[in-house]
C-alpha cells in the first residue's frame, strides 16, 4: 500500500516540477497504462470491479463529462489558460473523465494509445492539409473530391 502512495506521490512530485514551463506539456513520466494500473488496483482494493461494467462505467463518465461542461456553462468563449483555481477544478474534473475513460477502455480490452494512434491516421486521410487547411468543414464536404493522402499527412502506426 505504501509503495503504491509512493509511485503516486512520484508522479505528482515530477509533474509539479515541469508545470511552470512557459510551453505546455503533459508529463512524460505517466502513461495511460500506469494509470489503468492504477485504477485497476485501487477497484480491487475496494472490491469494486463487480460494478465497474462496461455500462456502468459508460454512465459514470457521462456524468464527469457532464460535471466538466457545467463549469464552462454560459460563459461564452473562454481563453486558452485558465485562472488557477479555476484550473484546479477544471483538472479534476478532466482527471474524473480520463479514469472513467481508461477504466472503460480496459474492461472492453481496447488499447487506447494504440486506438488514438489509428484513429489520428484516419483523420488524417479524411482531413488531408491541402484540402482542409483554415476550414472548419466536417468530411463529408470533402468526399466527393478525391482524397490523395501525402506520406507527409500520415501519422505512422
Amino acid at each position: 500500500m505504501a509503495e503504491k502512495q509512493d509511485r503516486i506521490n512520484d508522479l505528482i512530485h515530477d509533474r509539479k516540477e515541469t508545470s511552470f514551463q512557459r510551453e505546455f506539456s503533459f508529463t512524460e513520466k505517466t502513461t495511460l497504462e500506469d494509470i489503468r494500473k492504477l485504477q485497476e488496483e485501487f477497484a480491487a482494493e475496494r472490491n469494486w470491479n463487480q460494478y465497474h461494467t462496461p455500462r456502468n462505467l459508460l454512465l459514470a463518465l457521462v456524468g464527469e463529462v457532464g460535471e466538466l461542461a457545467e463549469i464552462f456553462q454560459w460563459k461564452g468563449e473562454v481563453k486558452e489558460g485558465l485562472p488557477e483555481d479555476e484550473r484546479k477544478h477544471v483538472g479534476q474534473e478532466m482527471s474524473d473523465v480520463l479514469v472513467y475513460l481508461v477504466r472503460l477502455a480496459d474492461k472492453c480490452q481496447i488499447d487506447l494509445s494504440a486506438a488514438v494512434l489509428e484513429k489520428i491516421g484516419l483523420n488524417a486521410e479524411k482531413y488531408p492539409v491541402h484540402k482542409v487547411y483554415g476550414k472548419s468543414d466536417k468530411y463529408t464536404e470533402y468526399r466527393n473530391d478525391v482524397i490523395e493522402v501525402d506520406a507527409e499527412d500520415r501519422i505512422p502506426s
